[in-house]
């Protein structure tokens, strides 16, 4: 299997937890510590030992990773080294650092909209289709509006290929559709 391909799960993961405790940083940090020294020879020889144990290899990670960090490891970033010790997955963990910090950078860079409305909208308006925005897709959102005088009132939102359409033009089209179904 792929090691970017294994290194997803495993990234998405910890970006949730990063999410849920804003300890992007934190994490970011142990990922690149915990890169360079599973990548070191004397290390993956070490882990590779078949006649070192499991809690061994556990807990001379943990040490190295907490004297490269200058901290002690937290519950989970131990569980964290415990479960990639314990599922053979060392080599992928410089796949695992930069598939978090590709999701980390996607996050901070948020998501941009445009809003086409029947008129132009007053900056509360849009401060407000900001604001539900961003609550929604727990991130930042950017904005860029356009007036587009076939649509009788409401809005338009689109992100990408991801369309919200509240346009009175849109339900009276669906309206239209229902009465020449019956």
């Amino acid at each position: 299997m792929e090691l970017s391909t294994i290194a997803k799960p495993y990234a998405q993961a910890i970006f949730d937890i990063a999410e849920q405790g804003s300890s992007h940083s934190e994490w970011s940090n142990l990922l690149s510590a915990a890169s360079a020294i599973m990548s070191d020879e004397a290390t993956q020889a070490f882990v590779a030992s078949p006649s070192t144990g499991k809690d061994q290899k556990i807990q001379l990670i943990c040490t190295l990773l907490e004297k490269a960090m200058a901290r002690s490891l937290s519950t989970q970033e131990s569980a964290f080294i415990n479960l990639i010790l314990s599922n053979d997955r060392t080599e992928a963990m410089s796949n695992i650092a930069e598939t978090f910090e590709a999701a980390v950078l996607a996050a901070n860079q948020g998501k941009n909209f445009t809003v086409v409305s029947a008129y132009e909208l007053t900056d509360a308006e849009v401060k407000a289709i900001v604001d539900d925005l961003s609550s929604k897709h727990n991130t930042t959102v950017n904005v860029d509006t356009l007036v587009d005088d076939t649509l009788t009132g409401g809005v338009v939102i689109r992100e990408g290929d991801k369309v919200i359409d509240t346009s009175i033009k849109a339900k009276v089209d669906a309206l239209g559709v229902c009465l020449s179904v019956n």
